[in-house]
């Protein structure tokens, strides 16, 4: 007995021995028991603990820290710069700290010891469209454009493609308004769809504002809807952020700049420019403002890339108008034009050119005739009243005297220009004594669809004027020289380019270095990846959830992947539909197997293959019936695979299969 309390004499010794050179070594007064705080004696390993850190994170929705799961390798050499005291002072942050708003990264783990300027573009980078970027400074959140993108050509049956939302949905109550740069639908499309999960205020200047009542309208939002009407010079305060609109000139009136103050410094945003010094409108850009505004400071710069491949100039939108002048001028045709509905400017010297030479104007497509009323409306179209007549009026009026302006520039399947062109256009029939003008360029992917319209009105016998032939279209974007020329006023300390393909945005890259800015300053970034900017420093940190989100028809974001995979199949290969009947006892076929082919094969002239496909389903299913499986899952499953293999080594092609079974 007393052994034994001599033992634990001497564990005790030596507990308290360690525990007192423990706390020599850690540099601190052993801490007698009854001092103990509560919460230190429940803490869990560091590992644990900055598990549970990232789970807590995660509930609260706050951002990911500045890697993903796909980027381990960067997440293991930016921890070796963390010791384990490091580690603990986040866990503390997190759980003391408790006045930190949610989404606040913590700023030691970045080196920011003060809240930053976070831009995030959600939709616009590597991509032409979808354009809306996130300014986020503390608890408030400004949003720039909101705009769609339009289907590629495997997106079969999609109507438009809009930006994916779910972080401003995790973030609502930070928002505190939208501002608009101008009136394309690359940057205002998505607004209706925006709209119906949030509820804030929209600033925008008069000519976007009306166009953006026309989208609301249509998906009756209007009067629940906060719109504000702007001007270029104003300066809009949303508390700490401070939005001003600079006068931009585009290929739509009352573009507009942003310059964006924040407590860690200003922001430039050109959106979509280009330098026109003798614009229709008279209406330059700003280009004192903009180098005031540099000469104070400017902290970062984004702009628009989608030119920054073309070296010069854009020619100024003046000069189509004198290319106008002398297709119109002793034309003895009927005139088509068509164009781009949103560039106004180019409406408007059509209608001078009319005006001139005594010719009415006949209008063709929806989107035109919305755009043309609307302008008109607001005062940016200057024509006579008497000007315009009814399509269905242009009987009335000999050739000379016509001018039709319509849509379909890009070879739309069912627009305007492509429905005259196929004979198939209800209103207008394309004859030899016209003159066509295609006062556009094809956008990339269009090309061959624009050359078929050319071809066949030229097969009509129709005169066809487009850009290879006359300088009937100019751009409305900036290239290279007038992209230095705002760099140059702007002198911004970083760089981030937007607006534009991957390649683009490499070409506006290479420009900014030929203008003296850093290669380390300047930020090749993607949708949703953020980038935080101090006062002082710059960095890519985490990443947001991005994507596309699929219109079709009233369906919005119903159609994924895999619906767009199965239309693909589909389109490809078609379909084959195996009806029959069988004996839910038994397992044995009462009725049938009949085979249905839709985009396969014709069943007519295919009578011997549908034959050998009704065998093929009879023996397997006699096979399944001596195997005792009666399950239809089981037999379905059996009957797709091997009819897949049994079709493709008949005929190399792979339908979909779709076995239907009923039961008697």
């Amino acid at each position: 007995m007393t052994e034994e309390m001599n033992k634990q004499e001497n564990y005790k010794k030596t507990t308290r021995k360690n525990q007192k050179t423990e706390s020599q070594v850690k540099g601190k007064t052993p801490i007698r028991k009854k001092a103990i705080n509560k919460k230190e004696t429940t803490r869990k390993s560091p590992s644990k603990r900055i598990k549970n850190e990232n789970e807590t994170a995660e509930r609260s929705e706050r951002p990911k820290r500045p890697y993903n799961r796909g980027n381990r390798g960067k997440e293991r050499e930016e921890n070796k710069s963390l010791n384990i005291r490091e580690e603990k002072s986040l866990v503390q942050i997190k759980n003391e700290e408790k006045s930190l708003q949610p989404h606040i990264h913590p700023r030691k783990q970045f080196g920011f010891k003060k809240p930053t300027l976070k831009i995030i573009p959600l939709g616009g980078l590597e991509e032409i469209g979808k354009n809306i970027t996130v300014f986020e400074y503390d608890d408030e959140i400004i949003i720039v454009d909101c705009g769609l993108e339009f289907p590629t050509d495997d997106m079969l049956g999609v109507d438009l493609v809009i930006p994916d939302f779910t972080y401003l949905e995790r973030n609502k109550e930070k928002i505190k308004g939208m501002v608009i740069t101008h009136g394309h639908e690359d940057h205002i499309g998505s607004i209706p769809y925006f709209l119906k999960q949030f509820d804030v205020p929209i600033y925008a200047t008069k000519l976007t504002i009306g166009l953006i009542q026309n989208k609301l309208e249509e998906h009756k939002l209007l009067r629940s809807a906060k719109l504000v009407e702007v001007s270029a010079g104003e300066t809009i305060n949303f508390g700490k952020i401070k939005v001003e609109l600079i006068r931009s000139c585009h290929s739509i009136p009352d573009s507009v700049m942003l310059a964006i103050y924040t407590p860690v410094g200003v922001v430039m945003h050109t959106g979509d420019f280009k330098i026109d010094y003798t614009p229709i409108n008279s209406e330059m850009t700003d280009l004192t403002r903009i180098a005031e505004i540099g000469a104070k400071g400017v902290l970062a710069l984004l702009s628009d890339s989608t030119n920054a491949e073309r070296k010069g100039y854009t020619m100024s939108e003046s000069t189509v108008g004198e290319v106008f002048d002398k297709l119109f001028i002793n034309c003895k045709k009927r005139i088509v034009v068509a164009t781009f509905a949103s560039n106004v400017h180019r409406v408007q010297q059509i209608v001078n050119a009319a005006v001139e030479n005594g010719r009415k104007i006949a209008i063709c497509g929806r989107s035109m005739i919305n755009m043309i009323e609307t302008a008109r409306r607001l005062g940016y179209i200057d024509a006579p009243d008497n000007l315009f007549i009814d399509i269905d009026m242009i009987k009335n009026y000999t050739d000379e005297q016509l001018v039709i302006i319509t849509t379909g520039s890009q070879g739309e399947t069912m627009s305007a220009l492509t429905r005259m062109a196929n004979g198939e256009h209800k209103k207008v029939e394309i004859t030899p004594n016209d003159l066509v003008i295609i006062s556009a360029t094809p956008i990339p992917g269009n090309e061959k669809l624009v050359s078929k319209v050319i071809d066949d009105l030229m097969k009509i016998g129709a005169e066809v004027v487009y850009s290879s032939l006359a300088d009937v279209h100019v751009s409305g974007h900036a290239c290279q020289e007038e992209q230095k020329l705002i760099l140059s006023l702007v002198k911004p300390k970083y760089f981030l380019p937007v607006h534009g393909e991957y390649r683009q945005l490499i070409a506006h890259a290479d420009t900014a270095k030929k203008m003296g800015v850093p290669a380390e300053n300047i930020f090749m970034s993607t949708n949703g990846r953020m980038l935080e900017l101090s006062e002082d420093s710059a960095r890519l940190t985490g990443t947001v959830p991005v994507g596309k989100i699929l219109v079709d028809g009233l369906g919005v974001g119903d159609v994924g992947n895999v619906v767009l995979r199965d239309r693909q199949h589909l389109s490809q290969d078609g379909l084959i539909v195996i009806v029959m009947t069988m004996d839910a006892g038994s397992g044995e076929i009462v009725s049938g197997p009949d085979v249905i082919s839709r985009g396969f094969v014709y069943v007519r002239e295919s009578e011997n293959l549908m034959e050998e496909v009704k065998k093929v389903v009879r023996e397997e299913v006699q096979n399944l019936e001596n195997q005792g499986i009666t399950d239809w899952g089981t037999i379905k499953s059996t009957l797709k695979d091997n009819l897949r293999d049994y079709i493709f080594q008949k005929t190399k092609r792979n339908p979909m299969i779709l076995p239907i079974i009923m039961s008697l």
